[in-house]
């Protein structure tokens, strides 16, 4: 993952749809913004700063994936404990045109999320 590639734009992306576009803000000095919708609690973590994951522990970052949608930012820092089911969206900049981005998009674990 790279600095500008649309990570904090997808989210938002995300948000728009439940009518949150007038509250987002990127997480990297906060670790973690908190968002209400109609129907679940969505929580948008930017865990690029932390030392280590015994920071993630230390702010009982493990207690959000149980109670809600989690979007992290740069997840590979913390991926040792991630939940056994998730999703994995990679984004890579397009050489030839810096507005396009190229998403792979991989599944782990059995459960079926939805939405």
């Amino acid at each position: 993952m790279n600095f500008g590639s649309g990570k904090t734009k997808f989210v938002q992306g995300i948000l728009k749809y439940f009518g949150l576009e007038k509250e987002i803000s990127s997480p990297t000095f906060t670790i973690v913004n908190e968002y209400n919708t109609s129907i679940y609690p969505i929580y948008h973590f930017d865990v690029y700063r932390l030392a280590d994951i015994d920071e993630f522990y230390a702010m009982g970052g493990e207690e959000y994936f149980e109670n809600g949608i989690c979007f992290i930012e740069w997840g590979e820092i913390i991926e040792e404990i991630l939940p056994p089911d998730y999703i994995k969206i990679t984004f890579q900049k397009d050489i030839q045109n810096e507005d396009y981005r190229t998403l792979q998009i991989e599944t782990f674990g059995n459960k079926v999320l939805t939405i």
